[in-house]
């Protein structure tokens, strides 16, 4: 018996669209945190690692709770789309990024924070607008770091289950992403088709992963230098 490959499609463009609504939220979101000071800012950091602390099936519940079809956004989804969002595919990508979006905001922030502002100040100066700034000198001199996040960010999608299977539930060939279809094989007792499951999973997480802990060698490496031969 052949082994259906639709849950590996199905997270990899899930992990895809995910990715991509972090990057953008997040690193607009990990901005403001880093640069900005404003009334709840403190409110806001401690709801965005929220979901870092919750079980998987209370974030599952409340994204139920807020994006079902008796909430307002699920009223406007489907008056927007024609269909609800629940136990659809979209489904698994919101909770792909409610799974992925928290750490890489807070790492995010982390990052931004350590770009000399001398170079924000320089640009500000001589007189690029913040947006031109951010673009031109804050992203530049983050991007190493982003990126290797981004890498974690997409391999933290392709392996969501608590809140994917609660908002998307599984529908063999409509939701089932590779990490529901583990747990389907090994609830049926299939256990080669969970097998090759875990190792696929296992193989795209490690080759997501190599190129982010590349990212940051550079800087590991002249770090290690610097302590081995101290300046005289």
């Amino acid at each position: 018996m052949g082994v259906d490959w639709f849950p590996l499609w199905l997270s990899l463009r899930v992990a895809c669209l995910a990715t991509l609504f972090v990057l953008t939220v997040g690193t607009l979101l990990a901005y403001l945190l880093s640069h900005k000071a404003f009334l709840g800012k403190n409110f806001i950091d401690s709801l965005i690692t929220l979901p870092l602390v919750l079980p998987p099936t209370v974030l599952g519940y409340y994204l139920l709770v807020l994006v079902g079809r008796a909430s307002p956004l699920g009223h406007l989804y489907e008056a927007v789309f024609g269909s609800p969002l629940v136990f659809t595919w979209q489904a698994a990508v919101v909770a792909a990024f409610l799974h992925s979006a928290p750490i890489y905001i807070k790492a995010a922030r982390a990052i931004l924070e350590t770009v000399d502002y001398r170079y924000e100040w320089a640009a500000h100066s001589l007189g690029a607008s913040e947006w031109r700034t951010f673009w031109r000198v804050t992203l530049p001199l983050a991007w190493r770091g982003l990126s290797s996040l981004a890498t974690l960010s997409f391999a933290r999608s392709l392996g969501d289950f608590g809140v994917t299977i609660m908002v998307a539930g599984n529908i063999p060939g409509r939701t089932q992403t590779l990490s529901v279809a583990i747990y389907d094989a090994v609830e049926s007792g299939n256990g080669r088709l969970a097998r090759i499951l875990v190792l696929v999973v296992s193989c795209a997480a490690l080759a997501l992963l190599w190129p982010g802990a590349r990212l940051s060698a550079p800087s590991e490496r002249l770090a290690r230098g610097s302590r081995t031969h101290p300046p005289a």
